[in-house]
């Protein structure tokens, strides 16, 4: 029935139908098959890389906001006393959800003959899974502080450096000196290990230790002080303005700068993007030579079906009718291409957490090492927007691939092309 209706509203469709279609065995339906493939693998390689790169700038954003901060207010080259008032100006704007003091300063870890510079951040237990989420990384030990125990937070890479269990005590040294009769001698404390976490980045579990803030600001001299507020918002897609609305606040402050995320990880960020631009671009060429190889599979297919296209002009097909046949050919390639690229590419995109771990547990490689990578595993976010749009420009250049071949194949003459048959 439904080749009858075919044949009978949409004979156009159905031939080409019958010229795509590979049971034919002959050598056009093999190049059809070739371009299939050809678009079916650029297409997926398209969709699995954009959504790795989506991945990646997601779980990047995720993992340094879950430690860094949505916005900080911080005063040049001076610390920050009346931080209270300074607070509470703040409370009444809408996208705001929490705000908690901190203190950052550098210091020294130090156990045995054993050494590594730190940041150290003062904070306070009770405020900062307001503001943060290393409350929820924690995988030893536990999270509270308690003010004048000198209890400190390490990351995992820090603990398995210095070989350090909760429960151990380590060294911590200011840059800071002590005045002696002797001369300057180095502000040095003993902390004990409360807790020990993991975020996932080596720049933070390899460089960040976290202590009470009434420790941080007696260690370092900072009296009553802090370094500045760090702000918690309720929707990240309005950071730039919220902080543009913040600095407004404090236009006639002096010094008071208010910095985000946005700002402060732009270059990270921008340079994401920008692979992530022309990875797009060189996969697009891939899918462009795919679709243009329909070029020479329309072109070879005029070629043999002169006498076809004879027939068929004589049984009265109008040039729009031949035009329409080699047209709804190459289409169809690209449909076929087109829509088994989108399904593995989706496929793999939503499994990738799947299939890398099991290729680098059969061949034994590890494609991120955390050491020197930001994340140490292969993130996927798969969009919709992108396989639209994937799906969209390959069919548009599977379009464009077969306007040549069939206006070449509307130029034969019937007397002509049946003159030699």
């Amino acid at each position: 029935m439904i080749i009858n209706f075919l044949k009978n509203n949409f004979y156009e469709f159905w031939i080409a139908l019958r010229y795509t279609r590979l049971k034919n065995r002959n050598f056009i339906s093999f190049i059809s098959l070739t371009s299939i493939i050809g678009i079916t693998l650029g297409v997926m390689a398209l969709i699995v890389v954009l959504s790795v790169m989506n991945g990646f700038k997601s779980e990047l954003q995720t993992k340094i906001l879950s430690v860094a901060s949505d916005i900080e207010i911080v005063k040049i080259g001076e610390n920050l006393k009346e931080w209270r008032d300074l607070k509470s100006n703040l409370k009444d704007i809408e996208n705001i959800s929490a705000i908690a003091p901190f203190t950052n300063n550098q210091a020294m870890l130090s156990l045995g003959k054993y050494n590594r510079g730190v940041i150290v951040r003062g904070i306070v237990p009770s405020l900062e899974p307001e503001v943060s989420d290393l409350n929820l990384k924690i995988k030893e030990g536990e999270f509270n502080l308690i003010p004048d125990k000198y209890e400190i937070l390490i990351g995992v890479d820090i603990a398995r450096y210095f070989g350090l269990s909760v429960g151990d005590k380590v060294s911590l040294i200011s840059s800071q000196a002590n005045y002696s009769p002797i001369g300057m001698l180095p502000r040095l404390k003993q902390f004990k290990i409360k807790g020990i976490f993991e975020v996932g980045m080596y720049e933070y579990d390899a460089g960040l230790v976290l202590i009470h803030l009434n420790d941080a600001q007696t260690l370092f001299q900072m009296g009553e002080y802090i370094s500045g507020l760090r702000v918690k918002l309720n929707d990240l897609n309005q950071t730039r303005k919220t902080s543009s609305l913040m600095s407004g606040r404090f236009k006639n402050s002096d010094n008071l700068v208010v910095t985000d995320w946005t700002r402060q990880h732009a270059n990270l960020f921008a340079a994401i993007q920008m692979e992530k631009k022309v990875m797009f671009v060189i996969l697009t060429l891939i899918v462009a030579v795919a679709a243009f190889n329909i070029v020479s599979t329309l072109v070879m297919g005029v070629t043999e079906k002169t006498s076809d296209i004879a027939i068929l002009r004589t049984l009265g097909a109008t040039k729009k009718s031949i035009l329409f046949v080699f047209m709804w050919q190459g289409i169809l390639i690209g449909i076929v291409g087109t829509f088994l690229g989108m399904l593995l590419g989706i496929t793999i995109s939503l499994n990738i957490d799947t299939i890398v771990p099991f290729i680098e547990g059969l061949f034994g490689v590890q494609f991120l090492s955390k050491d020197i990578y930001y994340i140490s595993v292969l993130p996927s976010k798969l969009l919709l927007s992108d396989v639209i749009f994937i799906g969209t420009m390959s069919l548009f250049l599977s379009i464009i691939a077969t306007i040549y071949p069939s206006i070449r194949a509307t130029r034969i003459e019937p007397a002509t092309a049946l003159k030699y048959e």
